[in-house]
């Protein structure tokens, strides 16, 4: 099998330099990558730059070795096209089938999954133009990431942001492995929170757990490549946003609470695999707590915390979202899971064994998927994300 043929569109945007990052990625993962940028996209970075980096010609015009009609043949050929960065005009031009140079044409040749990468400023990101061409590319199949939200041209900040390449391309690199399956969460809209909760006992000091939030971001980034409005509630991770996701940062468990309540009534999934301490200090220390020779400490009394699980379970803003736990067991791994999923009354229970060496901090996962409906999915160890896209199975299968 040879090496999987990617596509890399580059229209006229500042962000175009960008673009080399995501390029150098997908060529030094295996991947044979044309570059087809517009004459728009050389003003910013030449086509002998594109060439060098991927090893294969550069063009914009389709009356370029005419012979091998490449108009056709690019997007034939490919396994996956993605446009990074996707200015407002090419969105346009790819919502409306317009084909006046190569790239355009190669858009509407392509049988293959295509992602798009927007770039702009917020203004024209947010104008009803743009975001009627966006809905148009979405419902055709196409994957449109949302920008990220920082710096722009000059002295701007707002949304419009070209995502991270390196998330960019975590992207592709899901989509490429989905093959022809297709964006299946596109139009539903997933709260998923990741991390551990630190609830603070002084200025300095805090309880917390060892959670890294990384199975809940190979949750989001997984369901970002499936087509999904994603919003994530993060607490303490210090890990790169996700492409296309929307972030909220919280630190405790009664702000990740209310974090999950604002962003829950119109998802369809409420995933809540992040790390939710149970406990909280009852008082909080204004100023750090000193050490007193010769004298032990002030005991430190702990409350209970919101089930933030239990409450989404039981008082669903809409009947028919779908709930997903964690259960992080030490011990009694299946029983305790059984007993938690009942208990909580959510509609699947992701259930794994942890400890200091197991599951926290690490790349790889395994885990048993126990349903409502008696239903048993064992993920065998492996990949974080692919014990996320078992759970995005499981999921659309009861989305229906």
């Amino acid at each position: 099998m040879g090496k999987p043929k990617v596509v890399l569109g580059v229209s006229g945007g500042i962000a175009a330099y960008k673009a080399c990052e995501l390029l150098r990625r997908l060529t030094e993962s295996g991947h044979d990558v044309r570059v087809v940028p517009t004459d728009s996209a050389l003003h910013f970075v030449g086509a002998a730059t594109w060439s060098a980096l991927s090893g294969n010609p550069v063009s914009t015009e389709v009356w370029e070795s005419v012979h091998e009609v490449p108009h056709v043949r690019i997007g034939q050929a490919a396994d996956l096209v993605v446009v990074a960065p996707a200015t407002a005009d090419m969105l346009a031009k790819a919502a409306h089938g317009l084909a006046d140079d190569l790239l355009t044409n190669t858009l509407l040749t392509a049988r293959c999954p295509v992602v798009f990468a927007p770039a702009m400023h917020t203004e024209m990101w947010e104008h009803p133009a743009t975001q009627e061409n966006v809905a148009t590319l979405r419902r055709r199949g196409a994957l449109v990431i949302d920008p990220a939200v920082g710096r722009l041209t000059g002295a701007d900040t707002g949304k419009g942001r070209l995502p991270d390449p390196a998330e960019i391309f975590e992207v592709c690199r899901r989509v490429l492995a989905r093959g022809t399956a297709g964006p299946d969460l596109a139009g539903r809209h997933v709260v998923v929170s990741a991390g551990g909760t630190r609830e603070p006992l002084d200025p300095v000091r805090f309880l917390g757990n060892r959670s890294s939030g990384k199975q809940g971001y190979a949750l989001a980034r997984t369901a970002a490549a499936r087509g999904a409005r994603v919003t994530l509630i993060e607490a303490n991770t210090g890990l790169p946003d996700p492409a296309g996701v929307d972030v909220v940062r919280v630190g405790t468990a009664v702000q990740l609470r209310e974090a999950v309540l604002k962003a829950a009534p119109d998802a369809d999934v409420v995933v809540m695999a992040a790390a939710v301490a149970d406990f909280r200090p009852e008082t909080y220390a204004t100023g750090k707590i000193k050490k007193k020779d010769g004298q032990d400490p002030e005991p430190i009394v702990l409350v209970r915390n919101p089930d933030i699980l239990a409450e989404m379970a039981a008082d669903r803003p809409r009947p028919e979202q779908l709930v997903v736990g964690f259960a992080a067991e030490t011990d009694d791994v299946l029983a305790n899971g059984r007993a938690k999923l009942a208990r909580k009354g959510c509609d699947l229970l992701v259930v794994n064994e942890v400890g200091e060496r197991k599951t926290f901090g690490s790349e790889e996962n395994e885990a048993v998927v126990l349903g409502a409906d008696g239903s048993e999915t064992a993920v065998p160890y492996g990949p974080k994300e692919a014990l996320a896209d078992t759970v995005w199975d499981l999921v659309v299968d009861r989305l229906g």
